[in-house]
C-alpha cells in the first residue's frame, strides 16, 4: 500500500508520455487550441465515466458546497488548461523530444513553490534530483 503512489505515478508518467506522442501526430494538421477543447471534452467525458463507475456522482454537490475546495480546484481547472493549451501549441511547432522535458520543468517549479508556500521539507537528495531535472531540461532544450 505504501508503493502505490510510485505505481501510479509511473502509470502517470507513461501515458503522459503518450499524450505527447499521440498530440503531435494529431496536430499535423489540426489547429492547437481547438484540438486542445476536443481533448478536453473527452477527458471530461470519460472522467465522469469514472466517478459514476465508482458511485461517486453525490460526491460532486458536496465539493461544490465547500466555497475554498471549489474554489482551489477551479484554480487548479484553469492552470491545468493553460498548460495543455501552451503544450499543444509548443508540440504544434517543436519536436517531442524538445517539449517533453521543458514541459517536465513544471517538476522543478511545483517543488520550489511547494517549499515556499506549502511548507513541505526536501531532503538533499530531492534537491539534487530537482536540480539535475532542471539541468536536464535546459541541456535538452540547447541541443
Amino acid at each position: 500500500m505504501n508503493h502505490l503512489w510510485l505505481v501510479f505515478g509511473l502509470l502517470s508518467a507513461v501515458t503522459a508520455a503518450l499524450v505527447g506522442i499521440f498530440g503531435k501526430i494529431g496536430l499535423q494538421s489540426a489547429d492547437a487550441n481547438t484540438a486542445t477543447a476536443i481533448r478536453a471534452i473527452i477527458m471530461a467525458l470519460f472522467l465522469v465515466v469514472v466517478v459514476m463507475f465508482q458511485g461517486n456522482l453525490g460526491q460532486i454537490p458536496v465539493i461544490i458546497s465547500d466555497k475554498r475546495t471549489f474554489g482551489f480546484i477551479i484554480l487548479s481547472g484553469l492552470a491545468g488548461a493553460l498548460s495543455w493549451l501552451f503544450y499543444f501549441l509548443a508540440l504544434k511547432f517543436g519536436k517531442v523530444a524538445q517539449v517533453a522535458p521543458i514541459d517536465k520543468l513544471s517538476v522543478v517549479l511545483a517543488t520550489i513553490l511547494a517549499v515556499v508556500f506549502l511548507g513541505e521539507k526536501i531532503s538533499v537528495l530531492n534537491g539534487l534530483g530537482v536540480a539535475l531535472i532542471a539541468l536536464g531540461a535546459i541541456l535538452v532544450a540547447l541541443g
